[in-house]
């Protein structure tokens, strides 16, 4: 089955961002003129139609208040936050479907759309998730060498070589591979890497990391650049 929903992570606190995070949720720090949750919703736009929910927890008010009048449903997580495989979990009847695509919002694309090079991807015979990674050639705003190797058979293991992206397809029901209320969907990785059902693909564009003040910096460099 295609994914035909899409679910956007706006609910971290931005710690690292310092100050441009102290009145207001890192999604809506500006970038190139936009914020940060913009330029992740034109790439849904670029995509095509699909039902798109964002969660949010610090400043909630401001998440929706920006999307107000939108067609994109706000998943608002009270008390403590869900992390990424709670958060998920909490929006499923929001997102109403069995395979969707879920997406970081703290990254600056340029290239190709990362959501359809994933679903040309797809094969749910094989996959029960697939992961959008970059090569560290194509990263700007990220350290190290990467946290992922990408084999022949395009299954993924856990080592340095590519980046993961924060753009992935994965199966609503691999959640219940982790029954905590509050826990990260690393761990739901974990579980079907070790089934052999956690696949990746690598972008063919470029990619910014944008965790730091400095990653602003560098997002709209590689946006106004002409490589």
């Amino acid at each position: 089955m295609m994914p035909d929903a899409i679910m956007l992570f706006a609910a971290g606190f931005g710690t690292r961002m310092r100050h441009l995070t102290q009145d207001r949720p890192k999604p809506l720090v500006p970038v190139a003129g936009k914020p940060l949750l913009q330029h992740a919703l034109d790439q849904v736009a670029g995509y095509g139609p699909l039902r798109c929910v964002a969660n949010a927890h610090y400043h909630a008010d401001q998440v929706q208040d920006y999307l107000r009048g939108t067609d994109v449903a706000v998943s608002v997580e009270t008390g403590e936050i869900l992390d990424t495989g709670g958060g998920l979990r909490r929006a499923l009847p929001l997102l109403a479907s069995h395979t969707v695509f879920t997406m970081n919002t703290d990254a600056v694309w340029k290239g190709a759309n990362g959501l359809a090079q994933l679903s040309k991807a797809w094969n749910p015979s094989r996959m029960d998730a697939l992961m959008l990674c970059v090569p560290k050639a194509q990263t700007f705003g990220h350290d190290g060498d990467g946290n992922i190797t990408l084999g022949a058979d395009g299954r993924l293991r856990w080592g340095q070589g590519m980046v993961y992206s924060g753009l992935q397809i994965i199966k609503a029901d691999a959640l219940d591979l982790v029954p905590a209320p509050i826990f990260s969907l690393r761990r739901v990785w974990d579980a079907l890497e070790a089934r052999g059902r956690l696949f990746g693909v690598a972008y063919s564009g470029q990619w910014c990391d944008v965790g730091s003040p400095e990653g602003v910096e560098l997002a709209e460099k590689m946006l106004s650049s002409d490589v």
